[in-house]
């Protein structure tokens, strides 16, 4: 039970010991005390294990202290750990995490920080793939578990384009882009790529892989060919391969880690807390079921107690109303203008707020909602800075938000750009047909049969609704021409999608870094030396997720519709795969909003990398 317990707790599996026990539940060494006399270093853990969050979990305030560590709080814990004066030695250990690569960058430059101090970084994982290779790349020591598996073949991405299997069901999709190179309505309307989306789609995979390579070569100290030589040999390789071909440093088994670095350091190991460890409320512990009823009742804190710099989380597709989890598909939260709107004027409120870092990870979505978002930043921006930190992407309706901001930070990785605009109709004549339904249609009005089920556009409304996006497409480039005073939008607007390094070449970005780069530059130009962050929107007391939870479940037909597309999100995920159906999902909750929303600034995010 103290194991479990511990499992279930710890914020990233924190050693947790039974009595007598040599090894720690994770596998880990237990913390000893050092024989007196003998010299000894302190080395402490940093466990990375599924997905890192971005933001902050809703029950994270009830805890304790952070609750779950989010990345900036992994990153911080990082640079924390390299002020330690007795500290040597910070072993990663990497247990199935699902890292992304900007992700991978945010860590790295942490790394790279505490390895400037002085510091050791050992990497240790039973398996390496290419997210986990290119964090061994900033490390001292990439350990391998003897024995264990490593794929470094390259870069394939895989798109899906539906034209095909939609008029094989009696699907056509009437779709209209503004934006030659935009490429969001191709899947639904195309059986493949246009010229211009190939080329745009194609350039973007190169810079994505020539940053991989970067890193590998940089790090492991590898010239062109030794790279090409590894990846050719490591499609399906294992340990002993990968320490042949120069990518990682030791192959040992897990128990054998402390005589491992005993050996590097000539010294004996003396164990420290884990890195990231966060206090946390007992839920189990004093009190008995009343204390627990008693946290109920409690509110989360919602208002700064000194000197501030808010984190504003834009993660998820943007739509109009108010934010919500899950999405139609499960899994997948959507960034509602009205939530985010609401939060900006807290921040204008709060007096301690001194500044707000708009942190993105968007694929964008309704026009209308980014809109509304950017007049909300600038109107934060007239009386406070907004910095803007782009996590993986920020595309369409994302990147419209972030020229809202005064400064751009970016990862060589993040995917920026996007200016285009799509939108359509689908018709189900063919569906109709099938099922040998006969459909009546009535309408009152001049165009009140704009967004019927049956038949085509006519050209005339065609031209209609490319007049009003070309409207939503001028507004765009308005926005972006205003807060990127030096940008080209000849060699970036019409849909175009660029690395972030790429980015900051075009203007469209100003400078490498992650969330705490951008949160220190901002209290740097703040002149703040001692400050609070808070993340925004603010977490949710219990009564308020139990009344969003039961007020969904209390209405009948919105169970059955949620619980219909939660089996069929289900049945998708198993046939594509969990890696797989994380990205397509953000596309197709996009695309879902052209029940409601004819007209999107969404990028393509259904780009398949393994």
């Amino acid at each position: 039970m103290e194991r479990l317990l511990s499992r279930v707790w710890s914020a990233v599996g924190v050693v947790a010991l039974t009595a007598g026990a040599c090894l720690a539940a994770d596998g880990l060494p237990a913390r000893q005390d050092a024989t007196p006399g003998n010299a000894t270093a302190l080395v402490r853990i940093l466990d990375l294990e599924g997905s890192i969050l971005e933001k902050p979990s809703p029950f994270g305030w009830l805890l304790g202290n952070e609750g779950e560590p989010t990345l900036r709080t992994i990153v911080s814990a990082l640079h924390d750990a390299a002020e330690e004066d007795d500290l040597k030695v910070i072993v990663i250990r990497v247990k199935d995490a699902q890292l992304q690569t900007t992700q991978v960058e945010e860590l790295g430059e942490a790394m790279i920080a505490a390895r400037e101090s002085g510091k050791k970084i050992a990497v240790f994982s039973e398996a390496y793939g290419p997210n986990e290779l290119m964090l061994g790349s900033y490390a001292d020591d990439v350990i391998i578990q003897s024995g264990g598996p490593v794929m470094l073949s390259g870069m394939h991405m895989e798109e899906y384009f539906l034209a095909d299997a939609l008029a094989w069901v009696g699907v056509k999709a009437d779709m209209v882009q503004v934006g030659d190179y935009k490429g969001a309505s191709e899947q639904m309307a195309r059986n493949g790529p246009s010229p211009q989306w190939d080329q745009n789609i194609s350039a973007l995979l190169d810079g994505m892989y020539g940053n991989m390579r970067q890193k590998l070569m940089r790090g492991r100290k590898l010239n062109d060919s030794q790279l090409d030589t590894a990846m050719d040999k490591l499609w399906m390789g294992d340990a002993d391969g990968a320490k042949g071909a120069g990518l990682v440093d030791s192959v040992i088994d897990l128990p054998e880690l402390e005589s491992h670095l005993e050996d590097a350091l000539s010294a004996e190991i003396r164990w420290g807390s884990n890195i990231a460890e966060h206090h946390r409320k007992d839920l189990t512990a004093g009190g008995g079921p009343l204390s627990f009823l008693s946290m109920l009742s409690a509110k989360p804190p919602k208002a700064p107690s000194g000197p501030t710099i808010a984190v504003l989380h834009i993660n998820g597709a943007i739509v109009d109303g108010d934010s919500s989890s899950g999405g139609f598909l499960g899994g997948g939260d959507s960034v509602g203008s009205r939530t985010i709107r609401n939060a900006l004027e807290d921040i204008l409120d709060e007096n301690e707020v001194k500044g707000v870092v708009v942190r993105i990870d968007s694929p964008g979505g309704s026009a209308t909602a980014s809109e509304v978002i950017w007049q909300g930043l600038r109107r934060v921006a007239e009386k406070k800075p907004v910095w803007v930190s782009v996590g993986s992407m920020a595309a369409s309706g994302g990147y419209y938000c972030a020229v809202g901001g005064d400064k751009i930070f970016v990862n060589p990785s993040s995917i920026v750009g996007s200016i285009g605009v799509v939108g359509g109709r689908m018709s189900l004549d063919g569906v109709y047909d099938k099922l040998k339904v006969n459909v009546t249609t009535r309408s009152r009005g001049p165009r009140a049969n704009m967004f019927r089920s049956t038949g085509p556009w006519t050209a005339e409304e065609l031209a209609l609704v490319r007049g009003k996006m070309t409207q939503t497409y001028d507004l765009f480039t308005r926005r972006v021409s205003a807060g990127r005073k030096d940008i080209d939008l000849s060699k970036t607007a019409e849909g175009r999608l660029f690395t972030g390094n790429k980015a900051i070449e075009l203007k469209m970005a100003d400078a490498i870094g992650g969330i705490n780069d951008a949160i220190e530059d901002l209290a740097v130009h703040l002149s703040l030396k001692q400050y609070h962050v808070m993340d925004y929107p603010g977490p949710k007391g219990i009564d308020e997720l139990l009344d969003d939870t039961l007020g969904g479940f209390m209405a009948a037909p919105g169970v059955r519709h949620n619980a219909a597309a939660a089996d069929l999100a289900g049945l998708a995920r198993t046939i594509v795969g969990e890696r797989v159906w994380r990205q397509i999902r953000g596309q197709l909750e996009g695309l879902m909003q052209m029940r409601d929303e004819p007209v999107l600034l969404i990028g393509p995010r259904a780009l398949v990398f393994r």
